[in-house]
């Protein structure tokens, strides 16, 4: 049995320290929803704004290319492994850009997923571009499939549509970056906004799922799953990242903190109730039965 690095008091977050290629064979555990956040490999020495300031691109030697054939094999294995820990009516949502997301594409085609959608999310904050010689990159994409052309998956239209107004929701979200308050514990150079990974959880998961994040970073998809009743379980292999993350769950056992983050994520006020409780489920016995973690 796999030790984890992290329980949560009430046991509906879970963290692993270590390499996804490495622990992901070594259970056996299916799971409603996946999300990825890969390396978009583009820490090839480029530039960008922050906070008025020209700075690096370059996150790490993880974020690096290592060329054509070999960041295509990357998604390819990445993404066949995570199918096998997948439920038959699961999803999978991958994030990216250009510079990684039709490699993903690619592989989920011929690892035989059907695409759902592509959804854009349109940055109402974009950094400005540097060089004044190409359109402001102000988007990211977010591929969204199940695992089976002809198994049914399950998606949360009547939520989706109430959170739009009464209209039904488009594949084009306008979501801020992340902000000031979702950094309170350090700041992870390619972290997602809580606004993000709510809609994503909410939109593709029922209550007391079990999602899985394989390139964790600082964990806003466990953090989003607490704060709407569902479980998670995060493989990350930096430790700095793996720290972070356990602190971020930490904060949540205050329960003004968690009261403050529900209050600033506009979609969850179209929850009400127990989709809102901080317990996943009737007792920590059905937990304990499931996770293959001490």
């Amino acid at each position: 049995m796999l030790q984890s690095y992290y329980k949560s008091p009430n046991r509906d977050f879970t963290l692993l320290f270590g390499d996804t290629f490495e622990l992901l064979p070594k259970f056996d555990f299916h799971f409603d929803m996946i999300f990825a956040d890969p390396p978009y490999f583009l820490s090839n020495g480029g530039i960008s704004i922050q906070s008025g300031k020209i700075v690096s691109v370059n996150k790490g030697m993880w974020d690096k290319s290592k060329g054509f054939d070999a960041d295509n094999d990357f998604h390819r294995r990445w993404i066949q492994l995570c199918r096998d820990k997948l439920k038959d009516n699961g999803t999978i949502w991958i994030s990216g850009t250009y510079h990684n997301i039709f490699s993903v594409a690619q592989a989920l085609t011929e690892l035989r997923f059907k695409i759902l959608n592509v959804i854009t999310w349109e940055k109402t904050n974009p950094p400005p571009n540097v060089s004044c010689r190409y359109f402001t990159y102000s988007t990211e994409f977010i591929i969204w499939a199940r695992k089976h052309s002809k198994v049914p998956h399950f998606y949360n239209y009547k939520l989706m549509k109430a959170i739009n107004g009464g209209k039904q929701m488009r594949d084009v979200w306008t979501l801020p970056a992340i902000a000031r308050w979702e950094k309170s514990c350090g700041k992870h150079p390619t972290q997602k906004p809580l606004a993000l990974l709510t809609r994503i959880i909410l939109a593709s998961t029922q209550e007391n799922a079990w999602i899985l994040d394989p390139f964790a970073g600082s964990s806003t998809t466990g953090i989003a799953a607490s704060l709407v009743g569902r479980r998670f379980l995060g493989i990350e292999k930096e430790i700095a990242f793996v720290e972070m993350s356990k602190q971020r769950r930490e904060e949540l056992e205050n329960p003004s903190v968690r009261m403050n983050y529900r209050s600033k994520l506009s979609d969850l006020s179209f929850l009400t109730g127990k989709s809102l409780s901080n317990q996943v489920d009737e007792s920590a016995g059905f937990y304990e039965r499931n996770l293959p973690f001490s």
